[in-house]
């Protein structure tokens, strides 16, 4: 089995900064690409970032410039560095990977539970 779990969300004022994690964890083959997604109440899910196996990075246009994705990838861990946040961050954020298992040579994509973040103004 594969597992996603995102640490590092929380409460923080406006200007503030946080880092999320994500450890991908069991039996792991193979990571591709890696992301972050992220959920406000009452909107869709929206892409945050992304980073792919070679390093390459894209962002969603009202965090660039603030948001900052990285990936160890020794310990098969997946990184958000926030700076500059603003109350219209405030959303559950979800990691992704695609991953293949030992068991197979395709690769699924995965999900973490989520983890709450909370600009206040």
């Amino acid at each position: 089995q594969v597992q996603l779990a995102e640490s590092g969300g929380g409460v923080v004022q406006a200007g503030g900064s946080l880092r999320l994690s994500c450890a991908a964890s069991g039996s792991i083959f193979s990571i591709n690409a890696m992301g972050w997604h992220r959920q406000a109440p009452g909107k869709q899910r929206e892409l945050v970032a992304g980073i792919t196996s070679g390093g390459s990075t894209n962002y969603a246009d009202s965090v660039k410039g603030r948001f900052t994705i990285s990936r160890d990838y020794a310990e098969n861990t997946l990184y958000l560095q926030m700076n500059g946040l603003e109350p219209e961050d405030t959303a559950v954020y979800y990691c992704n990977a695609d991953i293949a298992p030992y068991s197979t040579t395709y690769y699924y994509r995965y999900w973490g539970q989520g983890t709450q973040v909370t600009v206040s103004s």
